[in-house]
């Protein structure tokens, strides 16, 4: 099915003492030049839209260049949240679209098998998620203490890209914004809906780069590759 990728990077990179992190060098390549090759490579997505700061909007391009990214098909500004951020994406998608991904600019090495992969998870279920189970133990904590310990075999760490239908994401979106819920994963605007979404596992690779140590894991996990 026809899928266009919004890729979000309009943060402020507070984490990172101020430094865009998606500009960052990674390999061979910036950060979010790695990010776009690995769905350039995949047969399934059919464009790229791209929601960056204004300001760095010419560096994304001319690293899309660089890169020999052909599906970026447009650029546009962020919001002042996350979902501010992906409905400006949204609306850059082309018309015939039947699969919308949201991926997190700053996860450069998701694997293009495993976008495959949630793509068609997402084209039966309706819609889909990347995730790894969790490996340690988690409790649940008010007021400094423990109150419930949820059993690990149901937790998921939830990554990106998510996937929807089209009209499913459409009707979430219009749900959040008729009701004024701001969600921080898009997930939850199908679930809000009562939609079901797929946990498709991916890998512990697929890491998002947020404080300085973890460009340096990239590093490292990118040249084990």
């Amino acid at each position: 099915m026809k899928t266009s990728v919004v890729i979000v990077c309009a943060g402020n990179s507070t984490r990172m003492g101020g430094v865009n992190k998606i500009l960052l060098p990674l390999g061979e390549r910036k950060v979010i030049g790695v990010t776009m090759t690995a769905f350039q490579a995949c047969e399934s997505v059919s464009e790229i839209v791209i929601v960056a700061r204004e300001a760095d909007i010419p560096a994304i391009q001319n690293e899309a260049q660089l890169a020999g990214i052909t599906k970026l098909s447009a650029c546009t500004t962020g919001g002042a949240t996350r979902q501010e951020s992906v409905i400006n994406g949204i609306k850059k998608i082309s018309k015939d679209s039947e699969l919308v991904a949201i991926h997190d600019g700053a996860r450069p090495l998701v694997r293009s098998e495993h976008i495959e992969k949630v793509i068609k998870d997402a084209s039966v279920f309706g819609g889909a998620t990347l995730g790894v189970p969790v490996k340690d133990t988690i409790k649940s904590v008010d007021g400094g203490l423990i109150v419930d310990t949820p059993p690990r075999s149901t937790l998921y760490i939830t990554q990106t890209p998510q996937v929807f239908r089209r009209g499913l994401y459409f009707e979430g979106i219009d749900f959040a914004l008729e009701h004024g819920l701001d969600f921080t994963d898009d997930c939850q605007l199908v679930e809000a809906i009562g939609g079901k979404v797929a946990m498709t596992v991916g890998d512990y690779t697929n890491i998002k780069i947020t404080t300085p140590e973890d460009i340096r894991i990239a590093e490292v996990l990118l040249k084990q590759r």
